[in-house]
């Protein structure tokens, strides 16, 4: 049988067979070509948990999909640093894929978090690009392995909702490339993915679905991407610019109407047949790699998958505060307030709303336990305004308990996809609640359930506060572990906690106009900002309590050729077993140019016994050192000192040491006649060239720099060096030396 991916099938095919192939037929599936035996492919949402629409749905039936399991949301994985668990979903979500038939599962999101504000962030791992390509590069190896492939999204810089079918985002290369698309590169280069789906927004004025250097000239000529790019739902505005671009499948086709403008842009000549057979290939190529072959019919375990989900969210989870307040003591008495306790938000809006199998309510998992509760709703859900009738009896139960347990955070209404949200604050019954209840009782612990970031003005006075992002269909049972003790917390914040909105880095431009959104903040995002600014936080990327506590020590660097190797030890000095989650930083201090004070550069777990040591190594590659410069359209990295910064978050710094770097692949310094006297002196790879041309001993009069007559002459350039009697002849030997370094 001829092989359905390889040019002499396409030639086989006429003009409207091709147009059909690079528009979906519908809002799920790639072209059936009967009269060639080509079958369909089938795709579906399903970042965290399979959302296949039933046959009959309409594309806006987002609730009417099959039943699956509810995974965690990636706001609540990626607080786990866990590649290996998030690998294992991978194989989990392509498990359920394969056996409903599923070719392509799009997903995972990876677009870093810029605003607090933005509706999607429950979606998406991160503000830190390195974790975020970390995360997704274990997600995509664990789905693929299954044979389903995914659609890495949404390519690139779709960091709001609001306008996001046309508004631009408007950044320098530098903040694009070692923020916005480092992620991306990441997870192309490392694992393959079967395709990539490109974002509605434009950059810098031109839309993503046609932007040539944005699909084809950075994602496969550089990169080496292999795979095929799909739009998002609706993202294409002009076909035929769009596959010129490197776009190869629209989603969701028009009908005969995407057919037909195919075929008359190829007769009228606006679109080359060469240009529409590239894009042909890969659609084909994707649908041989990927369909499912076997019309066996398989099941998998949804009760095995549950409770997969109920031990990530368990070990995903962020323990915020607890002065001596959890675990919960046992044989106490214990109130249970707030209406999300019996009716959890579990998951997010839009494409990744999953029709659950097993949704254990946070209420449910303690009357399971037979724990001594009594319940009360305290505020209702969909609505802003106080109840003075449950608050009063949230208040009551409040005062006879020994411990209270508050579930407060956003509703639904407030968090989906397709637009962004006005105010991180908590409705204002909520707060109203805590206030009340913590008045008459000190012991009080508060469980958040939200998409992403809120703001605690009660933080003070309640003495635990655990996150719990949206948790999964296992909700009920993976807080339960953690209240209780059963499980220790290892949870890290992936993004940063602001004490005000007004604190946030793109405060001043997010949403403020409808068609540019201006990342003027640029390389300074998340914690690169709090860190620059000193800009207090509620609670710093990384951070995150256990039971338990540790220690660091010994840390030794090993400089290699092209990186350098950390080891340290790391001891439990508490009770009680509990996992740590060892963090490095970069901090660049060779490089003389706009930079973060540092930058998350590695991770690792360690799980320890009390009293148990153990070495952890975490090796940092170049990339770590290097920056990208767009003079020469590359990533550069220079010689120097660098501290190695070992903590337990961005904030908390345990042990520090300095790498000096002496990499024969590192830049050299460029000397010209606008370099300044006082740079040129301190360059080591100078000094040859200053003796041999005699500057040595014209300078040294102000190589000291100590009174302030020298340390304004080293502040100019070699140009004007004839003010402290240099020659230009000294000045061309020295820099004709310089040039043959």
């Amino acid at each position: 049988m001829t092989k359905q991916n390889d040019q002499s099938f396409i030639d086989q095919l006429t003009l409207p067979e091709k147009a059909a192939l690079v528009s979906g037929k519908d809002a799920w599936y790639t072209a059936t070509l009967e009269r060639v035996g080509l079958k369909r492919l089938m795709m579906t949402d399903g970042p965290s948990g399979l959302r296949k629409q039933n046959t009959n749905a309409a594309v806006t039936g987002i609730n009417d999909s099959v039943t699956a399991v509810s995974f965690p949301s990636s706001a609540l994985t990626a607080s786990s640093f866990d590649r290996d668990a998030l690998n294992q979903l991978g194989h989990h979500l392509g498990k359920a894929a394969r056996v409903e038939k599923v070719g392509v599962l799009l997903g995972p999101g990876i677009n870093l978090k810029r605003s607090p504000l933005a509706g999607r962030n429950f979606e998406y791992f991160s503000e830190d690009p390195y974790l975020a390509g970390e995360m997704a590069s274990a997600y995509v190896d664990g789905v693929q392995a299954e044979g389903v492939g995914v659609s890495v999204k949404h390519f690139a810089a779709n960091n709001r909702e609001n306008q996001r079918f046309t508004m631009s985002s408007d950044m320098d290369e530098r903040t694009l490339r070692e923020l916005y698309l480092t992620a991306f590169e990441k997870v192309v280069k490392h694992s393959h993915p079967a395709t990539l789906m490109c974002s509605y927004n434009a950059i810098n004025g031109t839309l993503n679905s046609q932007n040539k250097r944005l699909l084809t000239d950075i994602l496969r000529d550089e990169w080496g991407f292999k795979g095929l790019v799909m739009s998002d739902w609706g993202a294409v505005a002009d076909h035929t610019a769009a596959i010129q671009a490197g776009l190869d499948l629209e989603m969701p086709g028009k009908g005969p109407a995407s057919t037909q403008e195919i075929v008359d842009a190829v007769n009228a000549g606006a679109l080359s047949e060469h240009d529409l057979n590239r894009s042909v290939l890969r659609v084909l190529k994707l649908v041989s790699d990927y369909r499912p072959e076997s019309e066996t019919v398989e099941k998998y375990d949804l009760d095995e998958q549950h409770q997969f989900a109920r031990k990530l969210a368990g070990e995903s989870m962020v323990l915020l505060k607890n002065e001596n307040v959890l675990p919960l003591k046992q044989g106490r008495s214990l109130a249970v307030i707030g209406e999300l306790a019996e009716h959890p938000r579990y998951q997010g809006g839009g494409s990744s709303h999953v029709n659950a199998y097993q949704v254990v309510t946070p209420l449910d998992a303690i009357h399971k336990a037979d724990a001594k509760a009594v319940y009360e709703a305290g505020y209702q859900l969909d609505s802003e305004t106080a109840d003075q009738k449950r608050l009063d009896a949230a208040v009551s139960a409040a005062k006879q308990a020994d411990q209270v347990l508050i579930f407060a955070g956003y509703p639904a209404s407030r968090e989906s996809e397709g637009f962004d949200k006005t105010s991180l604050a908590l409705p204002n019954n909520q707060n109203a609640l805590i206030d009340a209840v913590t008045a008459v009782n000190d012991h009080v612990t508060v469980v958040l359930q939200n998409g992403s970031v809120v703001l605690m003005p009660w933080a003070d006075k309640v003495q635990g506060i655990l996150e719990t992002y949206l948790a999964g269909e296992a909700v009920g049972e993976a807080t339960w572990d953690i209240l209780s003790g059963d499980v220790n917390p290892a949870g890290r914040l992936a993004e940063t906690f602001p004490i005000r909105l007004a604190d946030t880095p793109s405060y001043l431009t997010f949403n403020a106009d409808p068609d540019h959104e201006n990342y003027r903040e640029g390389l300074f995002m998340g914690y690169r900002y709090y860190d620059k600014k000193q800009v207090p936080v509620a609670f710093p990327f990384g951070f995150g309590l256990s039971y338990t506590t540790f220690k660091y020590a010994n840390l030794q660097l090993n400089i290699g050729s092209d990186s350098v190797t950390a080891q340290l030890s790391v001891t439990n000095t508490g009770n009680v077993a509990g996992t740590e989650t060892v963090q490095a930083y970069v901090a660049n201090k060779a490089s003389r140019i706009e930079k973060p004070v540092k930058a998350l550069a590695n991770f690792a777990k360690v799980t320890l016994q009390p009293g148990e040591t153990k070495t952890v190594s975490l090796t940092l590659n170049q990339r770590a050192f290097s920056w990208y410069n767009p003079e020469i359209s590359d990533w550069q990295v220079d010689n120097g000192e660098y501290d190695i910064l070992i903590g337990t978050s961005s904030q908390d710094i345990r042990l520090q040491a300095t790498a000096t770097l002496d990499w024969p692949q590192a830049a050299k310094p460029k000397v010209t006649l606008n370099s300044y006297i006082g740079d040129v002196l301190a360059l080591p790879e100078a000094q040859a060239a200053l003796k041999a041309s005699g500057l040595t001993e014209t300078f040294a009069a102000l190589a000291s720099g100590e009174t302030t007559d020298q340390q304004m002459l080293l502040n100019i350039p070699l140009r004007s060096a004839n003010m402290v009697g240099a020659t230009q002849e000294q000045l061309t030997q020295f820099l004709t030396l310089m040039h043959e370094l």
